[in-house]
């Protein structure tokens, strides 16, 4: 079968989030879904995959709920599941800024369309900043966009230390979904920045709604799932996953002489060690 990926998220109060989960995790099994929801007193935050069925089913359960009636979400498709299994996590926060007193839903930046997105990021008095990690952004990302080099999310606040409100009056920022932008146009705010935009939808529903001949984007969008990467509609993308450190690999860091499947790659061979560098052969060589 096809499988429908559906990712959402929503800051809305969830003081009941553990009681929550163990219902959730049931409900989304027992629909056979799979993947990955993320509860927190601040909200919801989750990816999943299933059948076309499933998925309306577990989206208007939780829409049931009046807290998430207005639920929105984003869906793609593919012929293999992404997901190895369902889970259901109960965090500090939906998405990890070490910045728990940091609520987008007091104040949020605001949202641009991505539709009028282009316009906004070619305006040379924006500033426009990629949220996401250093390994995401080497892969793809907007023309004019920095990187801040940050290797988690939590290091975005140390980052923003180095921007001037009297200097970079507009800010514009994009992410994946969306979600960490959410925080982060609303940590830019509590620190003086006046004017701060975020692309709504993230950068998946500009690959969907954006025609390629019109696009900024210039590569391949990372995804947190077995896809690794998508490109414009939707489509799944090049790259594969180190299956030792993780880092998503081009065909031509497939290429390098520094690449064995399943043991190392250009950005993990100076560290990886003699005895799981030998491992992998030891397993191969007990097979028949």
């Amino acid at each position: 079968m096809s499988w429908v990926v559906a990712a959402f998220y929503k800051f809305v109060p969830l003081l009941d989030c553990v009681e929550l989960r163990p219902v959730l995790l049931e409900y989304c099994q027992t629909q056979g879904i799979k993947g990955t929801i993320l509860l927190a007193e601040e909200g919801i935050n989750g990816t999943i995959a299933g059948s076309r069925q499933a998925i309306n089913t577990v989206l208007a359960w939780l829409k049931s709920d009046p807290r998430l009636a207005d639920l929105n979400h984003k869906e793609s498709m593919t012929e293999t599941s992404p997901f190895e299994r369902m889970k259901v996590k109960v965090k500090r926060e939906i998405v990890t800024l070490g910045k728990p007193e940091v609520n987008p839903g007091v104040q949020v930046g605001t949202y641009v369309i991505p539709e009028e997105w282009n316009a906004l990021i070619t305006d040379p008095e924006v500033t426009v900043i990629d949220t996401r990690n250093h390994y995401e952004v080497n892969i793809g990302t907007f023309q004019r966009a920095i990187n801040p080099q940050t290797t988690s999310f939590r290091e975005f606040p140390d980052y923003v230390q180095q921007l001037d409100p009297t200097q970079h009056k507009k800010v514009a920022m994009f992410c994946t979904g969306g979600i960490r932008c959410e925080k982060a146009s609303a940590y830019l705010l509590s620190q003086g920045f006046q004017e701060v935009y975020h692309l709504q939808g993230g950068i998946l529903k500009y690959l969907e709604e954006v025609p390629k001949d019109e696009s900024l984007w210039q590569g391949e969008c990372f995804v947190f799932d077995d896809r690794v990467s998508i490109r414009h509609g939707l489509e799944p993308g090049t790259y594969e996953m180190c299956r030792s450190c993780g880092y998503p690999l081009s065909e031509a860091e497939k290429a390098s002489p520094d690449y064995e499947d399943g043991i190392c790659c250009p950005h993990c061979t100076d560290s990886i060690t003699p005895e799981k560098r030998d491992s992998p052969r030891k397993s191969c060589e007990k097979l028949p």
